[in-house]
């Protein structure tokens, strides 16, 4: 690239000049200097000739970017990294063509818009330069990404300069790069001063007494100021601990049913999904809105709650569709029958309709989930347009009003171009930390069928679990259990669809078959793999899948 530029000359600019955070985007002082060191004591006549000279450059530097080969280059730097692949530490020889390269890359395909959604595929028009740019970067970040990962966590203002291309897919950055760069984003700038929200609530009445003092502030003042709590009629300074008890307390009683704001889901009764029939409760969307705010603070603090919900809920924060899928935490029963219909040809089989009946305080009530569904019928040809509706039915659109009160509270402090950064997964993380999950008390607490404990793949299985990180060990239990919550009481107390239901593995057969899990039982199936190597690969790529939302049995 750099003999690319060279036949520019040296004029009118440089595009890397060292310094301490590495390589960046720098104008040469001989051109661009004059608009950053001279802003005042000027003319209005030599500002507008300071523009134009500015916009002059600014195209030329535009058709210089324009012109190179940018597809050979990704292609060429990364054959130079598989060559490295075996040396991470090595590779960082290549850091200054990367950046590089990333910051072409960003000037071509185009700034971000905080609406954007994450560049999972490629979405300009098919044979366009943009659109090659895209799949190019899509394919370099996905090969690389253990490289990249390493880069930005050795030196994390990568993210904040050069590498602030990845934010556009997202799904390759390691969630502590993530959160690193989400905080940093969250809290930069400058802000003005806010007095401390000090706040005494008793400790019987946690939730009613926070609400009434939240709801006499506005977002900022909850956003920036310093939280000092103090429990009616008990001792105790705040100097930290305090304040993380009172997000604990007040976390779990959110979910006070007597509140009737959320429900426990069929699957495992430990996560929670907004209540349909919350209106019985006349101040519910205030106070669905009120823990939007709370939760908003918890993660803008860094601090941790005891809050779980249904994936379908997560989705909805980061503003993603839900999917059928998605039912099977909140209905298993619906679910399985959702499975049957779209695995077998339903013709003269089902007689529905585009419609459906709900439960309202014991009233029944049709709900159309088109124009006229209620005379549409459901047919072979139409049924994944059926599936999709009632989806959305029982997913979004019956709680509807209670997610938007939810979201008005949570992005007074969160913005939702940040929050986008996390898949649902990571999310529940954010939100409530990762779990101290002892490997030895979980395998103590599994039960086998179609394996012994002494079969090389049960070996294998609890190798590749011992040799996760944190993140990775909780990612694994959101996978196969659905949440990343391991019960007080430790393993033996999972909770499934039917109670509690210990960990089980089950043989599966073939050994091209990623593992699949079935949430609603904690269990997994998990194919004979013909090494361990093999095994703990399929197990990362399910995992990875499931997280996108594919690969759950």
């Amino acid at each position: 690239m750099l003999s690319q530029l060279q036949n520019y000359g040296p004029n009118p600019f440089t595009l890397l000049l060292p310094n301490a955070n590495g390589l960046t985007l720098t104008r040469n002082r001989a051109g661009f200097g004059p608009w950053n060191a001279q802003e005042h004591g000027e003319t209005q006549e030599e500002k507008q000739e300071d523009s134009e000279k500015k916009r002059e450059m600014e195209a030329k530097l535009s058709r210089v970017y324009e012109s190179f080969d940018l597809e050979m280059l990704w292609k060429r730097l990364s054959e130079a990294l598989s060559r490295l692949q075996s040396d991470p530490a090595s590779a960082q020889v290549l850091l200054p063509s990367i950046e590089s390269l990333m910051v072409v890359s960003q000037h071509v395909m185009g700034t971000r818009s905080p609406e954007d959604e994450p560049l999972e595929c490629v979405t300009s028009e098919p044979g366009t330069r943009r659109a090659q740019m895209e799949s190019d970067f899509l394919s370099f970040t996905e090969k690389h990404r253990k490289i990249l990962n390493l880069m930005v966590r050795q030196n994390p203002a990568l993210m904040s300069g050069s590498f602030s291309l990845l934010v556009r897919n997202p799904k390759v950055l390691d969630f502590d790069n993530k959160r690193n760069y989400f905080s940093q984003q969250l809290h930069k700038g400058r802000r003005e001063h806010y007095t401390p929200l000090s706040l005494t609530v008793r400790r019987q009445h946690v939730f009613y007494d926070s609400f009434q003092y939240f709801n006499r502030k506005s977002g900022p003042e909850i956003k920036h100021g310093k939280l000092n709590v103090r429990f009616h009629n008990e001792d105790g300074v705040d100097a930290g601990g305090v304040t993380r008890e009172w997000f604990q307390v007040l976390s779990r009683e959110m979910f006070n049913p007597d509140y009737a704001l959320f429900q426990p889901c069929a699957a495992d009764c430990t996560t929670y999904q907004p209540n349909k029939m919350s209106s019985v409760n006349d101040m519910h969307l205030a106070f669905f809105k009120f823990i939007g705010r709370v939760i908003g603070k918890a993660i803008y603090d860094g601090r941790l709650l005891d809050a779980y919900f249904t994936r379908s809920f997560y989705k909805h924060i980061l503003g993603r569709k839900v999917d059928y899928r998605d039912l099977e935490a909140v209905d298993p029963e619906y679910y399985n029958s959702i499975e049957w219909m779209l695995n077998n040809d339903i013709t003269d089989v089902l007689d529905l309709t585009f419609a459906v009946e709900e439960d309202v305080f014991g009233e029944t009530r049709i709900i159309e989930l088109k124009p006229g569904g209620s005379s549409i019928q459901v047919t072979e040809s139409n049924k994944h347009e059926y599936v999709r509706l009632v989806t959305e039915q029982n997913l979004t659109n019956s709680i509807r009003s209670q997610i938007d009160a939810f979201l008005a509270g949570f992005h007074e402090i969160i913005p939702p171009s940040l929050i986008k950064l996390f898949s649902e997964r990571e999310l529940e993380l954010l939100i409530s930390g990762l779990p101290d999950i002892d490997v030895d008390e979980w395998k103590n607490n599994t039960d086998l069928r179609g394996y012994k404990s002494s079969d090389p793949m049960i070996q294998w299985w609890w190798r590749a679990v011992r040799s996760f990180d944190q993140t990775e060990k909780a990612k694994l239990l959101q996978f196969i259990t659905g949440t990343s919550k391991v019960p007080l009481e430790g393993f033996a107390h999972l909770q499934g669809v039917n109670g509690t239901q210990r960990f089980n593995i089950h043989r599966a057969y073939g050994e091209d078959r990623l593992p699949a899990a079935h949430t609603c039982f904690n269990q997994l199936d998990l194919p004979a793999y013909e090494s361990y190597e093999k095994l703990r690969s399929q197990l990362l790529l399910a995992m990875k899948e499931g997280a996108e939302g594919f690969g759950l049995a």
